[in-house]
């Protein structure tokens, strides 16, 4: 059981990312650029909110706080957020907006990273929910901020 939490927890966020670029590569044009769009502004959001948490809120690894041996090696460094349960739930949240099954199938799929990095012992719940808070936040203004620059009529883009 143990080396299925720690595949699961190092190597379930691949799944998402092949997944983004599957539909990326069947989409269509329009949609490939607005999807470009929302990852690359998107991910530097969920990035700056995570760095920002990092500094406002410090949580010890639980292999660190209740001197237990992890599933798998790890620096004993700030556990908050999980950078893998960042990913992928930013990558599921974003998607939700393109393919509704898609969206929740890969947040199911971030649900179970974070919940093995958990059973591995390198974060402590906290650290997932703030992941998917991070995750949530910057998708929803990623999406406004998006929305805002496909609004923009076409005379006032030319100009």
């Amino acid at each position: 059981m143990d080396s299925i939490i720690v595949f699961v927890a190092k190597y379930f966020f691949v799944i998402s990312v092949v997944a983004v670029g599957v539909y990326w590569l069947l989409a269509s044009k329009s949609v490939r650029w607005r999807l470009i769009w929302e990852m690359v502004i998107g991910g530097a959001l969920a990035i700056a909110l995570a760095k920002i948490g990092t500094h406002f809120y410090y949580d010890t690894r639980p292999f660190v706080s209740q001197h237990i041996k992890p599933l798998f090696s790890h620096a004993p460094d700030n556990g908050f957020p999980s950078d893998h349960t960042l990913l992928t739930s930013f990558i599921g949240f974003t998607m939700l907006a393109y393919s509704r099954r898609l969206g929740v199938l890969l947040l199911l799929n971030a649900l179970l990273v974070g919940a093995s990095r958990v059973a591995a012992h390198v974060h402590s719940p906290i650290d997932i929910i703030g992941s998917f808070v991070f995750a949530g936040i910057a998708v929803l203004a990623t999406r406004w901020i998006v929305t805002r620059l496909y609004e923009v009529p076409a005379t006032r883009r030319k100009a």
